[in-house]
């Protein structure tokens, strides 16, 4: 419990200097760090949509009143919509890293795996798959450690460095998954 504890009270550390993306003050009735901490735990826990957000958010209120603020209680899953869809993707990416990296410790010698997917459901009313991600896995810490998308016009080996370099890998045992077709 002491680990749950301390990686929930270091994502609002982490996420704290996110800039809002929300530009009028009188609309912003749930703060930033509430919306990313309950969005990033009920994803942790399973939540695949908005929907699924919101409920997790509903379910588990009364224990998120312990850490959060929650000035007018749970947003609804148009909110958590809204407001990730305005939030600059590079700056919450560098935060979520930031926070992942604070959680995960990379020893030398350990094994970190990239991989290459196209995400489901991503293309032209879900049929085509168009979005590609290259993610980083740390055996040790059994957690995604990063991940980053692939340019459209390229392919995910050009990927592969800009991610390492994100992560600041060092002295770790690197594996990629290859296929020839």
């Amino acid at each position: 419990m002491v680990f749950v504890e301390k990686a929930m009270s270091s994502i609002l550390d982490h996420f704290s200097n996110l800039a809002d993306p929300r530009t009028k003050e009188h609309k912003k009735e749930h703060e930033l760090t509430d919306i990313i901490f309950i969005t990033v735990a009920a994803v942790i826990c399973g939540a695949e949509d908005w929907y699924d957000i919101e409920e997790y958010g509903q379910y588990k209120e009364d224990w998120l009143k312990t850490v959060l603020e929650l000035p007018n209680g749970i947003p609804s899953q148009d909110t958590f919509n809204r407001v990730f869809s305005l939030i600059d993707p590079v700056a919450l990416q560098q935060c979520f890293i930031s926070w992942v990296q604070s959680m995960a410790k990379i020893s030398e010698g350990q094994i970190v795996s990239i991989d290459g997917k196209r995400l489901r459901n991503s293309g032209e009313q879900g049929k085509k798959a168009i979005l590609h991600m290259v993610s980083a896995w740390s055996n040790a810490n059994n957690m995604v450690l990063g991940q980053l998308k692939v340019n459209g016009k390229s392919n995910e080996i050009t990927a592969i460095p800009a991610l390492l370099d994100l992560l600041m890998v060092q002295g770790c045992w690197i594996t990629i998954d290859v296929r020839r077709r």
